[in-house]
Order: structure tokens, then C-alpha cells, then sequence
């Protein structure tokens, strides 16, 4: 990449400013490394990645992020929108507005976007993605996921992110072509070849769920304070409309050393093998074939929330339901570490970083 293709940044207190000298520069460039300056800045709605963009803070050492973006758009779009291929963001800390984006609006109102849900057509893959060293905070918000990764996506890394607050830390979905989830004719997207290690989720819903996926890995994730850990799902029509037999949707995934800290009244980890379809509300059961859940701790904390959970089922450290298929190893139920209070830390909590003057859903 040549010297030409790095862009230092100025950004201010006024929204709309910083989001037109985002925008102008991503829309008039092919690619190249964008760089922000330390500190907080508001933009009026979130921008597009097209192919080959790094977006990244400021150094900032093994210390907190010192860049911060945040946004006062209403309208539910990402902060960052992830469209194209070869793409990093890093060394930034994401502030999103509150959002209700309903039960299958998992892509919008996140911090980061990567592909999308619903299609209008069949579309290309986006690949070789980049998420690292990100703190996203959205304290007293749980109607709307961090991250997203849905539809048509592979190869993707997410490494050192550090979330507190929303709905899903992590939400990894597939994607298909259709109107809405009731309406879809196919063919079905579902993320591939992705990697997510070092996480760390707190006061959130949930850390993260896969659903109706292939080839991904998971491991070092710390969820703590969660109402659920995370999930493994099959998708509302499992693989009902994917097209490649040689990489079968629930193939090769692996968890592994996850720590969870659970407060809410269901369950600390659910692996589902069966999904209820919008269209035409069938029930169909997903083959898993080498899915390894391994040297995972769970911690049941007492209740923080006043919803009460399923009365046929008592609270559970992890639920399986028809997942054959699914190897489960080394689990631990860890209640020593509950009544001393060990379970809380760990936080990803971290200051914020400077002002704006430059000085330093859900869909399962």
C-alpha cells in the first residue's frame, strides 16, 4: 500500500461534519487505511465500508482505546456497515444510540455491521474481515446486538473486543434472499470460516450465538453478568434453502475455553438443533457433525432481573435439544465461585477516551 493511501483524519463536535468527512473520503477513494484521532466524536449516522478500508484509532498501547465514535441517528443503521471485501476495523471504541430494532432486526442499531440479513437478490460474498482491539459500551440498552455478522460473509477474525451492555455482544446469523423472514425464497447465506477469540461481554443479555452456521471457532471468552452465555441454533429454516453440499450448515464448529457468569432465569448455554420456520411455521432438525463444545465453566449468579423463566423447566446450567452430533467436554459448573463472588471479574468496563476536541433484536 503506498504512502498515498493513508488518510489521517481531522474530526470535531459537529456530527454532521465528521460523518460527510468520513463519508467523502470513503466514496472518492478505492481503499486504503483511514485514520482517526484520539478522542470522542459524534456523527448524525453511521457510514459504509466499501472493499479494502482499514478504519482505525488512534495508538493507543495495551491501554483503553482512545478513539471513540459515537452517533445520534434514530433510524437504526450501524455506526460502521460493513460492505465490502478485505476490510479492518480496529483500535476503536463505539458508543451507539438506544434502538429498538425488533425481534428480527439483529443487523441494525449496532455498533459494527458485517453483511446483511435479507436480500434483495442473490448477492456476492464478503471476505477477509478484520475486527480487533474494538470496546463497544451501551450501559442500561439491551434492545439492540453489538456485532453482527450476518448473510453472506466468510473469513472473518474478531479478536480482543471488550462489550458492555446491549442485547447480543456477538450475533452471528445467517442471511437469505427474500422480503422479510416470512417471505423467502432463496438461496440462504451462512457465515463461514470465522474466527472470534478473546472476547469479553458484560451487563449484556447475552454474550454471543451462532446461528446456522459452518467452520467457525470460538475460544478465550469471558461472559460475565449475562442473563445467557450463549447459544448454538439451527436457524429459523435450519438449511432448508442452502445450496452447497460440500460445506453442510452445523459442520466443524468448536467452543472452547468459555467462562460464563450467568443471572438470568432460563439457562447459562443452549445448543437447539430444531428450528420453526416463519414461512411456513414446519419444524425441521438440523445434523450437526463435528461440533465440540469443550472446557467451558459456568457460574449460576443469583437472579438480577424480575422476569420469571419457563415454568415446565427449572433453571439450567445448559439446555440441549435434539442436537445430535454435539460433543460436550470438560463442562463445569462452578457454584464455589458464585458464593464468593468470583464470577464478577474480569469486566471489560474501561475509561473512555477524550473529548471531541482531538485531545487525546434479536434474530435467532
Amino acid at each position: 500500500m503506498t504512502e498515498e493511501q493513508h488518510h489521517d483524519l481531522t474530526l470535531t463536535d459537529d456530527p454532521a461534519a465528521n460523518r460527510r468527512a468520513l463519508e467523502q473520503l470513503l466514496v472518492s477513494r478505492t481503499g486504503g487505511t483511514l485514520r482517526l484521532p484520539a478522542g470522542t466524536f459524534p456523527l448524525d449516522r453511521g457510514v459504509t465500508l466499501g472493499p479494502g478500508w482499514t478504519l482505525t484509532g488512534a495508538a493507543h498501547g495495551d491501554g483503553p482505546v482512545t478513539t471513540w465514535l459515537t452517533s445520534s441517528s434514530s433510524a437504526g443503521e450501524p455506526i460502521v456497515h460493513v460492505l465490502g471485501s478485505q476490510v479492518t476495523v480496529q483500535d476503536i471504541g463505539f458508543l451507539p444510540p438506544p434502538c429498538a430494532p425488533g425481534e428480527h432486526g439483529g443487523d441494525r442499531g449496532t455498533a459494527v455491521t458485517v453483511g446483511s440479513y435479507l436480500y434483495p437478490a442473490e448477492t456476492e460474498w464478503i471476505e477477509d474481515i478484520q475486527i480487533r482491539r474494538v470496546q463497544i459500551e451501551r450501559r442500561a440498552d439491551r434492545a439492540a446486538n453489538c456485532v453482527a455478522v450476518m448473510g453472506a460473509v466468510r473469513d472473518v477474525t474478531i479478536s480482543d473486543v471488550a462489550i458492555v451492555g446491549g442485547c447480543t455482544g456477538i450475533a452471528v446469523h445467517w442471511g437469505a434472499v427474500g422480503d422479510g423472514v416470512d417471505s423467502i425464497v432463496g438461496p440462504s447465506y451462512h457465515p463461514h470460516h470465522l474466527d472470534i477469540h478473546d472476547l469479553r461481554v458484560s451487563d449484556a443479555f447475552e454474550g454471543f450465538y451462532l446461528s446456522s452456521v459452518h467452520d467457525v471457532s470460538v475460544d478465550r471468552v469471558h461472559l460475565t453478568e449475562v442473563e445467557i452465555g450463549f447459544r448454538l441454533l439451527p436457524g429459523d429454516n435450519t438449511d432448508r434453502f442452502h445450496s452447497s453440499g460440500d460445506n453442510p450448515v452445523g459442520a466443524r464448529i468448536r467452543i472452547t475455553d468459555a467462562h460464563v457468569a450467568w443471572n438470568g432465569p432460563l439457562y447459562g448455554v443452549r445448543i437447539a438443533g430444531w428450528g420453526r420456520s416463519e414461512i411456513d411455521h414446519s419444524v425441521r432438525v438440523l445434523e450437526y457433525r463435528d461440533v465440540v463444545v469443550r472446557d467451558c465453566t459456568l457460574v449460576p449468579l443469583p437472579l438480577a432481573t424480575t422476569r420469571t423463566g419457563d415454568p415446565l423447566r427449572p433453571r439450567s446450567p445448559i439446555v440441549v435439544e435434539q442436537a445430535a452430533g454435539v460433543l460436550l467436554d470438560a463442562i463445569c459448573v462452578d457454584l464455589r465461585a458464585a458464593a464468593t463472588g468470583e464470577a464478577s471479574t474480569g469486566s471489560p468496563s474501561a475509561p473512555r477516551g477524550g473529548t471531541a476536541t482531538g485531545s487525546g433484536h434479536r434474530t435467532g
